[in-house]
């Protein structure tokens, strides 16, 4: 598993919440769930005899038991990191109330280039044969005969060549579907589009043609009011001709009337001249008041002497 693939080293941290009893009895339970599930610590080695006794002593105070502060307290003439409980003063540094200092020792001045050399040669090349045995990179043929780096990377190759070239030809197929169907969709959008352009211009005639029927039509109306027209000027024209003469004709026929009646009633002779006479005073008067004056003796009279 991935804690196989680091240097374990199993602490304690706040210490200072439980008493020795208890601390030495959780150590204990600890080592115990450790070996139980197989989980791998970091042994301080003891094959070097110069520090084989100091580690070999450490192995056996495994977990370490610490207590951390980021405050200062002057114990003595020293200041040191220190905690401040109600009831006394627990040191950082001071090995008789934590294994603070054990730990320091054993990971910077004694242990440091074993640490170093454990993870190069053990952890980080046990991580790169995994690696590589999940590229196929194997020891053993699958006959249990030994295979050589040269015809493992061989046979990586060709297999890895040959999944290249399916690949490629997987992706050129699915290009050439994907162009198909595309083309296809294009065909099909200019197809929709030759038909809607289709719609459009035959929408278009219609309407044009409409337009050119309405205009024909508004065309002959204006045509025929104007034909009406003129037969009416015409017709007017004729009327007030017509009217004219008959006016003339009425106002001849009037004017013998008069003289005819004045001459008649009167018993003037030379009618003509008296209808000379008495021709301003048609204009005048009407036919109505001639005859009265007519008929008056003083106007007979002055006709008479033909002073009026």
């Amino acid at each position: 598993g991935k804690l196989a693939l680091v240097n374990i080293i199993p602490i304690i941290a706040k210490s200072d919440a439980i008493s020795k009893s208890e601390l030495t009895k959780f150590k204990i339970k600890i080592t115990s769930e450790l070996v139980s599930n197989g989980v791998q610590i970091y042994q301080f080695p003891t094959d070097d005899e110069s520090v084989a006794e100091i580690n070999g002593t450490m192995n056996a105070h495994l977990p370490f038991a610490v207590i951390g502060s980021t405050e200062e307290m002057k114990i003595g003439n020293k200041m040191m990191k220190a905690r401040q409980y109600p009831w006394g003063t627990v040191q950082v540094e001071n090995e008789a109330h934590c294994d603070f200092v054990k730990l320091r020792e054993m990971l910077i001045r004694v242990n440091m280039e074993d640490l170093r050399e454990q993870t190069h040669t053990r952890h980080y090349e046990l991580y790169r044969r995994c690696k590589l045995e999940e590229m196929g990179f194997k020891d053993t043929d699958p006959d249990s005969k030994p295979f050589s780096l040269q015809e493992t990377y061989e046979a990586k190759r060709n297999e890895f060549l040959g999944e290249l070239q399916k690949k490629e030809e997987a992706m050129r197929q699915m290009f050439v579907q994907r162009v198909k169907e595309k083309e296809a969709e294009l065909k099909e959008a200019e197809k929709e589009l030759h038909e809607k352009f289709d719609r459009l211009k035959k929408l278009h005639q219609d309407e044009k043609k409409k337009l050119e029927d309405k205009k024909k039509s508004l065309d002959d109306e204006v045509n025929a009011f104007k034909q009406r027209k003129t037969a009416a000027e015409l017709l007017q024209s004729q009327a007030q001709q017509a009217g004219g003469s008959q006016t003339l004709k009425r106002d001849k026929e009037r004017k013998k009337s008069s003289g005819r009646y004045c001459m008649a009633v009167a018993g003037v002779p030379h009618a003509r001249d008296w209808c000379d006479i008495i021709q301003p005073l048609v204009r005048v008067w009407n036919l109505g008041c001639l005859q009265c004056l007519c008929q008056a003796p003083e106007a007979l009279q002055l006709l008479k002497s033909n002073q009026l």
